[in-house]
């Protein structure tokens, strides 16, 4: 599917280097390639064997932070390391839009979603209007809410909407897409050490309270019975 017609999109990425469509693709791709064989230093091989599948489970719909964070602390990744991957998958994402909006249109189901995210940008932004009086923290706070669209690509057409140049998204992004990673991580994490550590207790009260439980429905049962008699 075709980009708009004239759209002017983030014109100032389109100098120096940038103009190169081969390095304009490249690019994201190899930032996230090089976080990627980062994280190999920082986890043992299998569990950034299992982050590599997160990551990649996180871009397809409706996979979101509130599962994908969860799911690898549990898989014994670092709160840490969940939390700063999906930031840069975030921060990747916004880029490879900000750089390649017509690729991006050709992927499918995500082309036809911008299009119609497009073409319903000013209801859109007419039923938000303080992200256009907010501007980067107006841009954050979209991206912290914990909903399906608020990633890098729809941040970067809300950007684009918005009139914030290409840094301005990457910020916006980097900041809210930190803050809500940090309060799926540290609560999951929170919880999950919790469960952990009084889950023996917790069990055996459970299972005490189910034999008293069985042992009174029991005798009562019996006792009804006995009075027929």
């Amino acid at each position: 599917m075709p980009a708009p017609d004239n759209l002017e999109w983030f014109p100032e990425t389109r100098a120096s280097l940038l103009r190169n469509p081969v390095i304009r693709l490249l690019l994201p791709l190899v930032l996230i390639g090089i976080y990627y064989a980062f994280c190999f230093t920082l986890i043992p091989y299998r569990k950034a064997l299992i982050l590599g599948g997160l990551l990649i489970a996180y871009m397809i719909p409706p996979s979101g932070k509130e599962s994908i964070i969860p799911l690898g602390i549990i898989l014994g990744i670092p709160w840490g390391v969940m939390a700063a991957s999906v930031v840069v998958m975030d921060l990747v994402t916004g880029l490879f839009m900000i750089l390649n909006l017509e690729v991006a249109f050709r992927i499918p189901r995500l082309g036809p979603w911008m299009a119609t995210f497009l073409a319903q940008g000013k209801e859109f932004m007419e039923e938000r209007p303080w992200l256009a009086r907010l501007r980067v923290p107006g841009l954050a706070f979209f991206v912290w809410l914990p909903f399906q669209g608020t990633g890098g690509v729809g941040a970067a057409l809300v950007g684009w909407m918005i009139g914030l140049r290409w840094w301005e998204v990457l910020l916006a992004i980097g900041i809210g897409a930190t803050l809500e990673a940090l309060i799926f991580a540290l609560g999951y994490e929170l919880i999950w050490r919790l469960l952990l550590a009084y889950l023996a207790p917790v069990l055996a009260i459970s299972v005490i309270l189910l034999i008293i439980v069985a042992v009174v429905l029991l005798a009562r049962s019996r006792g009804r019975s006995d009075r027929k008699d």
